[in-house]
């Protein structure tokens, strides 16, 4: 029996994918500075507490929960069209893969290749990490807003071209956050030869801090925020849960925290980066954090982790209203979206619960707390608290402010004013 050429393309990506994600968890790390022993460990690299609250609009707090009022962001870039824009008869495709956190990256790097290039882009797949983990774009998210929303930008296609095969499609390997230039000197080539490339993005930095402004800003802003929604379905699962939550947290006037905290990502890597900063904590750790700063028994703690483990005990000792998604989810939902062999959507239900709660605090470093940040900071809600081993008997909860927020130097402040 022939081998299919296909079968071999799509080995060397799911090779190509794992690599390059196992080289990440390696490099990452939360954005921390190095403290004496005696002081507080951080992992965030925030201001004291006096430049905090300076920079915390509002100040206001009822105990641990701080007031939203910041002002409202507008986004500062306007929806570029094709206009006179070059166009070829080629096609750029691509796979979303590793997570929700990695999507986002993912289709504005794809469009910004696309429109540099003139070319059409196709309709990802989404594959999971396990082998044959497969599925349609429109599975998890909204394909007619997706290609509504990329009108004028770029063209877009849901229609695999049935021309295309190994012999003319180039695999090549794009930086997270891609710019025009690179594209001219080391795509664009392979593109004019091949006529088609497929694209593998790669993460230089696991952080999403801004880099100065390029051409290709208003497309990245586009394709980065304005682009992706859940489907239908899924869409409705996330809000049932996030009303739960909130039926659930009466005493705390329906605010509850969302802490993404997955307890077989800590046992796979270390918490202590290279450099010695802290780039993870676990359950005691994050209970003791919780309480220092003013939490209190009755909140109400939701944890990114799939399937309970004995070490959460601790916490929910603490924090009796601690809530996992089994815990939460509408019993007819379970089958199809948590007690399926794929991760996908149990990974994008965390996401979006994490984005739209009241207050985030991210156990672990890396590109979900990210890209949680930014599209956080698109819906105006900015208190994510990073944590830190406490050495004092409490603290103050402005203390904690992501430097996303404080400094605002996340990508999404050069998308939105």
């Amino acid at each position: 029996m022939g081998v299919d050429p296909r079968q071999i393309l799509a080995g060397f990506l799911t090779v190509t994918m794992f690599v390059m994600l196992a080289n990440m968890i390696k490099r990452d790390h939360f954005d921390s500075v190095k403290t004496p022993a005696a002081a507080n460990i951080r992992l965030d690299d925030n201001p004291g507490v006096e430049q905090s609250l300076a920079k915390f609009p509002g100040g206001v707090s009822t105990g641990p929960w701080l007031d939203d009022e910041w002002q409202e962001l507008k986004p500062c870039w306007k929806k570029p069209d094709l206009g006179n824009a070059e166009k070829s008869t080629g096609f750029v495709t691509f796979s979303l893969t590793n997570g929700p956190e990695y999507h986002v990256s993912q289709i504005a790097d794809a469009v910004v290749v696309a429109r540099y290039l003139g070319a059409t882009l196709v309709i990802p797949d989404i594959r999971g990490s396990k082998r044959g983990d497969k599925r349609d774009f429109e599975e998890i998210y909204n394909i007619e807003k997706f290609i509504k929303s990329l009108e004028g930008v770029v063209r877009v296609t849901k229609d695999h071209p049935s021309g295309l095969s190994p012999q003319n499609m180039a695999v090549v390997r794009v930086p997270n956050r891609v710019t025009e230039e690179h594209v001219e000197e080391y795509i664009a080539p392979i593109y004019r030869t091949k006529g088609n490339v497929r694209l593998a993005t790669y993460f230089p930095s696991m952080n999403m801090k801004e880099m100065g402004k390029s051409k290709a800003d208003s497309v990245a802003c586009t394709a980065m925020f304005g682009t992706l929604e859940l489907q239908p379905e899924v869409r409705e699962v996330v809000d049932s849960m996030v009303e739960r939550l909130r039926t659930l947290s009466r005493k705390s006037d329906g605010h509850f925290v969302a802490v993404d905290l997955r307890v077989d990502i800590l046992e796979k890597k270390g918490c202590l980066g290279g450099d010695g900063t802290k780039t993870c904590y676990g359950p005691d750790e994050i209970s003791s954090f919780l309480q220092k700063i003013g939490f209190d028994k009755d909140a109400t703690v939701y944890l990114t982790q799939t399937v309970w483990h004995g070490s959460l005990d601790s916490l929910k000792e603490s924090f009796p209203k601690t809530y996992i998604k089994e815990n939460i989810m509408p019993a007819d939902k379970k089958p199809k979206f948590l007690e399926s062999e794929s991760s996908e959507f149990a990974k994008v239900i965390d996401f979006y619960i994490c984005s739209e709660s009241d207050v985030f605090v991210p156990a672990i470093s890396g590109l979900f707390y990210a890209n949680v940040a930014g599209k956080r900071i698109a819906t105006g809600k900015n208190q994510i608290l990073v944590p830190a081993t406490i050495s004092d008997a409490s603290a103050s909860v402005t203390d904690f402010i992501s430097s996303y927020i404080t400094k605002k130097n996340h990508l999404a402040y050069s998308c939105f004013c």
